[in-house]
């Protein structure tokens, strides 16, 4: 409050001040009246206050146009009433306002002190920060996936509605706060950020409040405005919350960091080989999720940096190892990862194609590698073994599977995989009775340019019987002896195994 009784009150108020005045020294003239309401609304005061009728009585009607189309409020006071009893008024509303605030701000300051120290989850505390202020808030991380959240109305626009049902913020609201700079002040700032309404994105007003920790971002709390302005002490309970957040995400790293730690030990202990198959061993690879009788594929996912990696590369490994995590759950597989220096090992069930694991954020940052599907303790162990054999054929954004790199690799002259091409053509046939009936069959065919007459006829056997014979070979197979691919690597192990054994008989 501020009573002001000069010509030029201007120099002597100030924003937000509500003036009052008896008219003594106000202007008679329409052009000075509206001049006047002009520089107080230049000064930003809250209002005019007028008493009448002494000098006045009451505000010209060109006063009233001026200060209508500035915004400034205009009232008469009755000139019986002092401006003491005005003063005191407002100033006894004004501090129980400001009693009524830092109650409030006690009691928000309270109840986040009490989720810091008590929640269990980011969900406890969005909870709480929508309960007290009584908003609707999302919890999310830094790509936009839903990590906890709080209704505080059934009246939700479209944009949260996606949210909620899609566990992540809609792309195409990305997109947009992208395209105006929001998104990058969003990443970029250590303060709320006003989100204001897009109508045509369904969205309405929002204060983002950023969540660090040790200066890295980690996620954003949403608090929706809608049509009721946030206040200020919203907004510092908002970035209250996200320091919470911030605690709520360390703790719970540190306990994911231990539990995976103890995770990665027992992988390692399985495709290393230091866990034997005792009584004692598969209890202890049970408890990991891992069913001994069952079929697993190693799986690498190789950093492409150097050694020893740089703290961005770690930070990509430690999300996408997250990821991977989540992803597994999802697919009701049991998350069996570990971590070492460039690399991330996946053990996963063979009913899984390995395409499943390429997730839309890896991008070409990693090269994927994958042994062959095996049984129990031991196999494991192989299929790792099969991808690491693998490491000098990655190629970064890539899959590449054992079986698939056999040929390139005999190609190119690799002991390892020569044995294991053999094996894949010859050790079916080899595991069945009379499996040499069926290899020299096969051989005369190959032989003979795949000519089943001439075959039929050096064999001197029915072509009834040879082709009994060589669909046996394809049901082994799992190859149709019609395709080129097949009849070329067939040709490829002839030439091998006769390079191999000249002057032997033909055995593997």
């Amino acid at each position: 409050m501020h009573v002001v009784d000069i010509p030029e009150p201007g120099p002597w108020v100030r924003e937000g001040q509500l003036v009052l005045t008896t008219g003594y020294a106000w202007p008679r003239k329409g052009p000075s009246q509206r001049e006047q309401i002009r520089l107080l609304a230049e000064r930003r005061v809250a209002g005019l206050a007028l008493a009448v009728p002494h000098f006045f009585e009451h505000f010209s009607k060109g006063a009233y146009a001026e200060a209508e189309s500035l915004g400034l409020p205009l009232m008469e006071v009755p000139w019986e009433v002092p401006f003491a009893e005005i003063t005191e008024d407002v100033h006894r509303a004004i501090l129980a306002e400001h009693y009524l605030v830092m109650e409030r701000s006690e009691v928000i300051h309270r109840e986040l002190t009490r989720a810091a120290t008590e929640a269990t989850s980011l969900q406890d505390l969005a909870r709480t920060l929508g309960g007290i202020i009584g908003r609707s808030v999302t919890f999310e991380d830094p790509d936009g996936r839903l990590l906890a959240h709080h209704e505080a109305s059934t009246c939700e626009d479209p944009a949260r509605r996606s949210t909620l049902e899609d566990a992540q913020t809609p792309e195409d609201v990305l997109r947009a706060l992208d395209a105006e700079g929001y998104l990058a002040a969003m990443r970029a700032s250590t303060k709320p950020v006003r989100i204001p309404s897009m109508p045509c994105l369904g969205l309405d007003a929002r204060l983002v409040c950023p969540i660090r920790l040790s200066g890295t971002l980690v996620g954003f709390v949403w608090v929706v405005e809608g049509d009721d302005p946030l206040s200020e002490l919203d907004s510092r309970a908002a970035e209250h919350a996200a320091l919470v957040a911030a605690l709520q995400i360390a703790r719970q790293r540190e306990l994911s960091s231990l539990e995976a730690r103890l995770g990665y030990a027992g992988v390692v202990a399985l495709i290393e080989g230091s866990l034997e198959a005792t009584a004692q061993a598969l209890e202890r690879a049970l408890l990991l999720g891992f069913d001994p009788d069952g079929c697993y594929r190693a799986v690498l996912f190789v950093v492409e940096e150097s050694v020893p990696v740089d703290r961005e590369s770690l930070l990509r490994r430690e999300r996408l190892e997250e990821q991977l995590r989540r992803h597994l759950l999802r697919l009701g597989a049991a998350p069996l990862l570990a971590v070492s220096v460039n690399r991330i090992i996946v053990l996963l069930p063979e009913r899984y194609p390995v395409e499943t694991l390429k997730l839309p954020s890896v991008g070409e940052e990693f090269s994927i590698l994958a042994g062959r599907a095996h049984r129990g303790i031991e196999g494991v162990q192989r299929s790792y073994r099969e991808a690491l054999s693998l490491l000098s054929y990655a190629h970064r954004g890539e899959i590449a599977l054992y079986e698939e790199q056999v040929v390139p690799r005999v190609l190119l002259g690799d002991p390892e995989a020569r044995g294991v091409f053999l094996d894949q053509i010859f050790g079916p046939m080899r595991r069945e009775r009379r499996g040499e009936v069926l290899e020299d069959s096969l051989f005369t065919f190959v032989a003979n340019g795949f000519q089943f007459q001439e075959t039929a006829r050096r064999l001197q056997i029915h072509p009834n019987t040879l082709r009994y014979r060589l669909q046996h070979v394809e049901d082994l197979l799992q190859m149709s002896l019609d395709e080129p691919e097949t009849r070329f690597r067939l040709q490829l192990a002839m030439h091998i195994l006769e390079l191999k054994h000249k002057n032997e008989p033909r055995k593997l």
